[in-house]
């Protein structure tokens, strides 16, 4: 009953992980308000309150926020491991200015509580699953990236010790499914897996060794414990929201190529394409201790619901 009849505002409510937060607070019977700004809906619901609005203008910021109970702010750029520095800062600054915006405004406007998302790239490179309490320089490769995402957690703690908004804080691993990215410039390594593999490429090339080590996460699963979060613990303390376990590269395009039929592909793993780092995981037992969150999503059903949906937007 947290979220039913409550004013929700989802920045990003047209993207990937924005429109799933979307379609399950509907579910929730919450009030939902997204911006629009150059994308158009993916959901059809007449109850759904829409604002054009620009979020790197402040002004715009504060008009979304009048009235809001609650902010998830969804927003922000991604890129492939291919996308150059230069095209990278772009993405940097938007983040940058949107995001200290979104959080000045939900502070004007006596917003209750906003949910942050920062990631796993603020932490150092470690061969296991690693802890919130770990989290120091990111590694090289995600240097621009990861201490933006720590910044973020920094000006949502000053925010926090000097209002009463209550800030939920999610360092969410590699996430995929439903509205995904699939083009090649912008995707990330499952989405664009899934592409080429129901395009039948042969042979099948993959970047890396194969033997790298992600977690990774179905986006409902991700909206499931985000969610959580933003009730049961907004206190301006990250959580890691991942699926708690790892599985290497290679299984994972093996499972990709079964759900696209094209098993019988050749798979040429490119080590002189850039990979980042070669395990990526994060432990989850805080969020189990203090949200109660398990991933319930296998990566079989999760992977073959995407691929499913991937062809019909194709046809």
């Amino acid at each position: 009953m947290f979220y039913k009849n409550k004013q929700v505002l989802v920045t990003g409510g047209t993207g990937f992980v924005g429109t799933h937060f979307v379609e399950e607070l509907l579910k929730l019977g919450a009030k939902v308000k997204i911006p629009l700004h150059g994308r158009q809906l993916r959901i059809k619901d007449d109850s759904i309150e829409t604002v054009y609005a620009d979020l790197m203008d402040f002004n715009n910021c504060l008009k979304v926020c009048k009235g809001v109970d609650y902010v998830i702010h969804a927003t922000g750029a991604v890129g492939a491991a291919s996308v150059k520095a230069v095209d990278a800062m772009t993405s940097i600054r938007g983040s940058l200015v949107m995001t200290s915006q979104m959080l000045e405004a939900a502070w004007r406007a006596d917003v209750e509580r906003l949910l942050l998302f920062s990631s796993s790239t603020v932490y150092p490179a470690t061969d296991y699953a690693v802890k919130e309490e770990e989290v120091c320089d990111p590694h090289p490769v995600y240097f621009g990236y990861g201490w933006m995402r720590r910044y973020f957690e920094l000006l949502a703690k000053y925010v926090a010790e000097n209002s009463d908004m209550g800030i939920a804080i999610c360092r969410p691993t590699a996430i995929y499914g439903r509205y995904d990215k699939f083009d090649p410039y912008r995707s990330h390594f499952l989405a664009a897996l899934i592409r080429r593999a129901v395009e039948k490429e042969y042979p099948f090339v993959v970047w890396g060794t194969g033997e790298e080590k992600r977690d990774i996460l179905h986006v409902t699963d991700l909206v499931r414990g985000c969610l959580l979060l933003l009730e049961k613990h907004a206190l301006c303390d990250p959580v890691n929201i991942g699926c708690g376990k790892a599985v290497t590269v290679k299984e994972v395009v093996d499972i990709i190529l079964k759900a696209s039929g094209h098993e019988d592909a050749e798979i040429v793993f490119d080590t002189s394409k850039p990979s980042t780092i070669p395990v990526r995981m994060v432990d989850t037992s805080k969020a189990e201790r203090v949200l109660g969150f398990r991933s319930q999503v296998t990566l079989e059903d999760g992977i073959k619901d995407t691929v499913d949906w991937f062809r019909k937007q194709q046809a």
